[in-house]
């Protein structure tokens, strides 16, 4: 177990980010704020994941304590191109056969707000899709419904499993929180 210094919260609805830092050792509650996710037409895309994630985390200064908020924020790109979470069947549908065949990047921003202001990183991954059939891609939409994750996939379900043959960087930046960027920013928290 890691023990913190400060109670920690992280501000994330996300079951995969909670499940992700419950099997890291960490003790911590859920608390969301409602935050608009825009982001200025002209920043970089490689700025966007961590502009948003400490974005959310501003909305906890105005009473933050003696806590510690993590919050975090995924981006899938392709072509210079940020794909959201897709609304419906239909859009789930066109980023998956725009990816298929394809390399892209999954950027995650980590955003940690303590007493000593804000320490905001990001971490890129490279996943290569294989090219997927048309059949695999609506199996894939109606079991799994990827309705909740950029870029309409989650690299730990089916889609991943047969889809995936390589990926360069951190298997946890894909799903959405880089854990070996998160133990770096707990570590000034860490007690014996």
């Amino acid at each position: 177990m890691i023990n913190l210094s400060h109670a920690l919260v992280l501000a994330s609805n996300s079951p995969r980010r909670q499940q992700l830092l419950r099997e890291m050792g960490v003790e911590f509650t859920v608390q969301v704020r409602p935050t608009d996710e825009l982001f200025p037409a002209d920043m970089p895309v490689s700025d966007v994941a961590g502009y948003l994630a400490q974005h959310k985390a501003e909305q906890f200064a105005h009473d933050l304590g003696e806590k510690l908020i993590l919050c975090a924020d995924t981006v899938v790109v392709v072509d210079d191109t940020i794909l959201n979470k897709p609304a419906d069947a239909a859009e789930a549908r066109e980023m998956l056969q725009l990816l298929s065949g394809r390399s892209h990047q999954v950027i995650t921003g980590v955003s940690l707000l303590s007493p000593q202001g804000y320490q905001t990183i990001s971490d890129v991954a490279h996943v290569a899709f294989k090219t997927l059939s048309e059949s695999e891609i609506e199996y894939y939409i109606a079991h799994y419904r990827p309705f909740d994750k950029a870029g309409a996939y989650g690299v730990q379900e089916w889609i991943g499993m047969i889809g995936i043959p390589r990926i360069e960087g951190s298997f946890y930046t894909i799903m959405g929180l880089p854990l070996h960027k998160v133990y770096e920013l707990l570590q000034p928290f860490m007690v014996a």
